[in-house]
């Protein structure tokens, strides 16, 4: 006799090849298609200090030689080198441009009072021009060698990079690099238009990007966020439209003290649909240890990413709990997710705890751009039509064509590109 039998898939073994694109319906009830990748570039390191890269584009064809790799001649230590390297001269040139008179004496740092660099238009195109070279010589260092494998994925990759603009890439990388700040030689355009974060839509990954529960919350009818922040930096720049901008069109909790925050985290459901982070990011640790980034409220507790993961590890694999928001780390260089294999930064944390994606500045970001900045990201992903990684790529082109200032290529998504807010019809 026929009968039914019960069948339980687990794991999802097709990986999606038979079903269509994951959709998801806007406020107005329209059905939303995620689009797919338009690149994916693998940096993995092996031991004992080898690193390897892979590319691919899905949805294209694999070549019939198998997909675009190679064994990278670079030392690993040399690549976080020529990281912290550029973030340093970002900061220098930029962050501590400095005009001077005539007699050579200081006359302040224009960034530090105003986004708007128009009136120093020329001397901040010859930095960011010598920037850009710099970007381009990172790439180059990386990929450099004249063996067969390198020369030929250095040649995709870097096609494929200066190519058509407006690419989705994800870098899922073992290293986290400043991706957005690397740049490539694109013939008769503004060098400007060669940065990564200019040309495309950039995330990194690289975490586990799995939260550790499944439950899937219900969407609110009005986002529901919070606004992390050290009080001393309530008045400071646009923070106070900031504030007001939360309060009007979400249902927004205010937490000023660590306590507060370390509580939040404990619990097992944190609703919030965007976390917000108005504080101070820094590096702290002992002489014994490897530097931390941590950010500190109002008062002196340092949270850092072993703090949060230790507070939280109770719910880990709870039906129960909840941690799934978009997070907006607006501290000095808490875009940064890891300095070195192993180590582990406070975004990385949040993502592996189930965040929906991390952006930050990969360093210290004057405090009157990061509000600017702030305001023009909420308002825009607070409307639910774009996604991180679309608002991410517009704010770059927009300060700079309407402010001369390259500053949001200093902006980084750690996970997040297709983040969107998602509220209940």
């Amino acid at each position: 006799m026929a009968r039914d039998l019960a069948v339980d898939v687990r794991h999802n073994p097709s990986l999606d090849f038979t079903s269509l694109p994951p959709r998801d319906r806007a406020p107005d009830g329209r059905v939303r298609v995620k689009e797919p990748l338009d690149l994916v570039v693998t940096l993995r390191t092996h031991p004992p200090d080898t690193l390897h890269i892979s590319a691919f584009q899905p949805g294209a064809r694999t070549p019939k030689n198998g997909t675009h790799h190679a064994y990278l001649t670079v030392p690993i230590a040399a690549v976080l080198d020529r990281a912290a390297r550029l973030r340093a001269l970002w900061y220098e040139k930029l962050v501590g441009f400095e005009l001077r008179d005539e007699e050579g004496m200081p006359l302040g740092r224009p960034f530090d009072d105003a986004v708007d660099a128009s009136g120093h238009a020329a001397r901040v195109r010859r930095i960011v021009d010598d920037l850009a070279d710099e970007g381009v010589w990172f790439l180059e260092t990386l990929l450099e060698g004249g063996e067969r494998d390198i020369s030929g994925f250095r040649r995709f990759l870097l096609d494929t990079l200066a190519g058509a603009e407006g690419l989705r890439i994800t870098f899922d990388s073992d290293l986290h690099l400043p991706w957005p700040m690397l740049a490539v030689e694109v013939p008769g355009a503004d060098p400007v238009h060669g940065f990564l974060g200019h040309r495309h839509q950039i995330e990194q990954t690289g975490a586990s990007a799995y939260p550790a529960v499944e439950t899937e919350a219900a969407r609110h009818p009005m986002p529901v966020t919070s606004l992390n922040t050290d009080s001393t930096l309530d008045l400071i720049g646009r923070a106070p439209d900031v504030r007001k901008l939360l309060e009007e069109r979400s249902r927004l909790t205010v937490r000023t003290e660590s306590e507060r925050l370390i509580e939040a985290f404990s619990a097992a459901v944190l609703d919030d649909d965007v976390m917000y982070f108005w504080c101070h990011g820094t590096f702290v640790g002992e002489q014994r240890s490897a530097p931390r980034l941590a950010v500190s409220l109002s008062d002196d507790l340092a949270i850092d990413a072993d703090l949060v993961l230790r507070v939280r590890r109770r719910h880990h694999g709870s039906n129960g709990a909840l941690f799934r928001p978009f997070v907006l780390l607006n501290a000095c260089s808490t875009g940064q997710a890891s300095p070195e294999p192993g180590l582990k930064y406070l975004g990385g944390a949040l993502v592996d705890l189930g965040a929906d994606g991390v952006l930050g500045p990969q360093i210290d970001m004057p405090q009157v751009f990061a509000s600017e900045y702030a305001y023009a990201f909420l308002d825009r992903y607070l409307h639910g039509e774009n996604t991180a990684g679309e608002i991410a790529l517009s704010l770059v082109r927009e300060f700079t064509a309407r402010f001369h200032n390259p500053l949001a290529l200093a902006y980084s998504l750690y996970c997040g590109i297709d983040s969107r807010l998602e509220t209940a019809p």
